[in-house]
C-alpha cells in the first residue's frame, strides 16, 4: 500500500464528509459514487450468513447508494471521528446513524452502537476499498420500533421483506472479506 501526503488524505476526508452531509440533507445519495475508482469494492456484514458486496463503481452507485439507501434517504450519518494512516493510505471513520423521524417522546430515532467505515485511498480523491460496520441488533430494534410507530418508510418495509434477495447480498461461504485486505498484519 502506498504512502500518500497527509494533506491530500485530509482533503479527501473533508470532501467525503461534506458529500456525506449534503447527501443526508438532500436525500440524494447518488453523488457519493463519484468518490470511488472504477474497480473499487465496498462491503459490509449482514449477519452470520450474509455479506453485502458491491464490485466496481457501477454496483456501488446502483446498490450501495441506490437500493441499499431506499427508505433511508434523509437519514444522516454524522462523522464523530476520523483516523488517517498516511503511510498505508487508509482512513477509519466513525459515524452515527440518525433518522429524520422522531419517536413518541420527540427524540430522533438513532441506531445505537458504533458505526464506521474503513477506507483504502487510491489517490485522485477516490476510494478503492471500503468496509462498513454497524450494530445489526440495534438496527433491527430501531426499525422494529419505527414500524410499530408507523414511522418506517414504505421503501424500507419493501427492503426488509426482500431480505437476502436484495442485490449485492452474498453468502458468507462465497465471499471472504479478509482476503480483500492488502498487506494484512496477520499474514
Amino acid at each position: 500500500m502506498p504512502a500518500f501526503p497527509r494533506d491530500e488524505l485530509e482533503e479527501m476526508v473533508r470532501r467525503w464528509v461534506a458529500g456525506n452531509d449534503e447527501a443526508g440533507r438532500t436525500g440524494d445519495w447518488s453523488q457519493m459514487s463519484q468518490f470511488y475508482t472504477e474497480e473499487a469494492i465496498y462491503t459490509w456484514n449482514n449477519g452470520d450468513k450474509w455479506e453485502f458486496v458491491a464490485r466496481g463503481r457501477t454496483q456501488i452507485h446502483e446498490w450501495v447508494f441506490g437500493t441499499e439507501m431506499a427508505g433511508l434517504e434523509h437519514w444522516v450519518y454524522p462523522y464523530v471521528r476520523t483516523l488517517i494512516d498516511d503511510q498505508k493510505g487508509e482512513v477509519m471513520g466513525l459515524w452515527r446513524q440518525v433518522a429524520p423521524d422522531k419517536d413518541p417522546e420527540g427524540v430522533p430515532y438513532e441506531i445505537a452502537g458504533t458505526g464506521g467505515s474503513w477506507f483504502r485511498y487510491a489517490g485522485d480523491f477516490k476510494w478503492s476499498w471500503q468496509r462498513d460496520f454497524f450494530d445489526h441488533i440495534n438496527a433491527g430494534a430501531v426499525f422494529g420500533a419505527m414500524a410499530q410507530n408507523d414511522h418506517l418508510a414504505p421503501k424500507m418495509i419493501e427492503r426488509i421483506q426482500k431480505g437476502s434477495k436484495m442485490p449485492g447480498w452474498t453468502r458468507r461461504s462465497e465471499f471472504n472479506w479478509y482476503e480483500t485486505i492488502e498487506e494484512r498484519e496477520d499474514d
